[in-house]
């Protein structure tokens, strides 16, 4: 099954020196072929780069995934996931929902260190890759 990875994890793969277990795990799933990108995780791990040449290599590692398209379906989705979890009275942002969408419109796992999504998980449909 394909994996849809979170910002925070990407960010903690990439702008760590030291090794950690997420950028352990996250290289054996691009080893694997197992990654899926969507455009604004992508947006988001660009953004506040001031640096243009790191800005321009993040670029460059990024792209070489195939970036999987967001469809009229998967914003209606991550408003209905808003609206469902806002109820319940449970914050969230709207990139964090519209992961949240893609993932289950497209029957993919959420690799995330967000504790927010486990949030989320008590009224929606979600899975997780946990690393196994």
């Amino acid at each position: 099954m394909k994996i849809l990875v979170d910002t925070s994890v990407w960010s903690l793969a990439l702008r760590r020196r030291e090794r950690n277990e997420y950028g352990d795990r996250l290289s054996n799933l691009i080893i694997d072929g197992l990654v899926v990108l969507i455009g604004p995780v992508m947006q988001e791990l660009l953004s506040g780069i001031s640096n243009e040449v790191t800005f321009a290599e993040l670029k460059a590692k990024l792209e070489q995934f195939d970036i999987l398209p967001i469809i009229t379906r998967d914003y209606v989705t991550a408003a209905e996931f808003y609206n469902t979890c806002r109820k319940h009275g449970v914050q969230g942002s709207h990139i964090d929902f519209l992961i949240c969408a893609v993932a289950h419109n497209n029957d993919l796992l959420i690799f995330t260190s967000d504790d927010d999504f486990r949030q989320y998980a008590k009224y929606l449909p979600l899975n997780f890759y946990d690393g196994q």
